[in-house]
Formats: C-alpha cells, sequence, structure tokens
C-alpha cells in the first residue's frame, strides 16, 4: 500500500507529547507510561485514530495503545488528538511495524488486540502479511496472557475466511464467537464502537463481519490426556 508522503509529518510525529518514542524501551514498564497502571488494549493498524479515541474516552479505567506504520496517517491520529477539548490520559500512539511488538511488549502486558479494517494483502504471496495470519497470531500469543483476546473486524469476506482459518488452525487460539453481519448481530454488535470505515462501508450496504478470538496456550501435560 502506497500512501502519499507529507512533509513535515516526521518531525511532528517526533516531538509530539502523545507518540512514544523508542517504545522497545518501555518494554515490561508500560503501566509506568500512563498516569494511572491499569489493564493495556492496543489497535494494531490503528489508521487515523477515532476508533481509540472513542474507546479512550468511554473506558478511563483502560490504557490504550494505537499501532501505526505509516507516517502520513498516524499524523492524522495526533492532529486529532491535539483538537481534542480534554486530552486523553489514557491514551498514547506508537509509530511502528507490528511485525515487532514482541520486542516492544512484554508476555502478558497487553490484555486485548483490535484489528479494524486491515489491509487485505489479496495476492496469496502476501498471505504472511495479513494482520490475521498465523505468523501475526504467533506473535500475539507472545504478548497476550492466557485468555487474551483478538477482535477483528472487516468488510472483506475472503480476508474475514481466511482469517477464520488461520484461528482455527494455529496452535493456542480459540474462536468464541463471528458473525457475518455485525449490526444485525444483537449479542455482537452490543457495545460495538463504529471507526470511520465502518461507518462508510455499512453505509453503502456491505456487511461488517466480526470474529473475537481468545489466546489459550495448551500446556504439555494437557496433550498426554
Amino acid at each position: 500500500m502506497r500512501l502519499r508522503n507529507i512533509q513535515g509529518a516526521k518531525e511532528v510525529i517526533a516531538n509530539s507529547s502523545i507518540v512514544v518514542q523508542e517504545p522497545e524501551k518501555k518494554k515490561g514498564h508500560w503501566g509506568q507510561v500512563f498516569a494511572r497502571e491499569q489493564p493495556v488494549h492496543i489497535e494494531v493498524g490503528m489508521g487515523k485514530g477515532r476508533f481509540l479515541m472513542d474507546l479512550a474516552r468511554k473506558h478511563p479505567d483502560i490504557n490504550y495503545i494505537g499501532i501505526e506504520m505509516y507516517d502520513s496517517v498516524l499524523l492524522r491520529a495526533v492532529q486529532k488528538a491535539k483538537a481534542l477539548e480534554e486530552p486523553l490520559e489514557n491514551l498514547y500512539f506508537i509509530r511502528m511495524d507490528a511485525r515487532e511488538l514482541p520486542e516492544v511488549f512484554e508476555k502478558g502486558e497487553v490484555e486485548r488486540i483490535y484489528l479494524n479494517f486491515s489491509d487485505p494483502w489479496p495476492k496469496d504471496r502476501h498471505a504472511k502479511r495479513r494482520l490475521t495470519s498465523h505468523e501475526f497470531l504467533e506473535r500475539y500469543g507472545k504478548i497476550l496472557p492466557e485468555g487474551g483476546t483478538v477482535e477483528f473486524k472487516t468488510d472483506n469476506r475472503p480476508l474475514f475466511d481466511f482469517s477464520l482459518e488461520e484461528i482455527r488452525n494455529t496452535p493456542g487460539w480459540t474462536l468464541d464467537a463471528y458473525t457475518y453481519d455485525l449490526h444485525s448481530d444483537e449479542k455482537m454488535n452490543q457495545g460495538n464502537i463504529m471507526t470511520e470505515y465502518e461507518e462508510k462501508f455499512s453505509a453503502a450496504g456491505n456487511p461488517i463481519c466480526k470474529l473475537a478470538a481468545r489466546f489459550v496456550p495448551r500446556r504439555s501435560n494437557d496433550s498426554a490426556m
């Protein structure tokens, strides 16, 4: 995916108080980064950040971190956060590649991971780049505690079907729930916060797919039973 470079984006990001610089140095100590030590949830590929800002405002008892690898996109999130009337003490951003998550977070340091309308990488040779591939699920397992969760939303049916199969076939993962039409599923839609993409796609008549999966690694004595 190619994005237009925005002049000055790197400088704004480097000087923003809401963007954590050198995040690998915070590994194991993220509780000290926030104003209060409380559960940490992250969004991988957060885009312009509205989803996380809405979550952070609604749940002040949870700390949120947005992960974004593109400067031009992260810049928009920084600008939106700066424009808020009241700063959110429970929200930070990181500019990084999601493949580096285990270098930035300690095991069990993140309780929940949100994946919203991720790049589908439609070509088969790019499958491992999909954020729901078994390669990424293994990375998530290195930072989630036992029982930690991943929630994924998309309007891309082939990507969603691929994601279901990856979760079913990746050791340590359990599929808790899924739907092919989130907004018509009363149970899974309860408390749903829409992203900008979600509003756009659903307004165009596209059903939104969602799944929730849990990391429950099998212990050695379980496999012997």
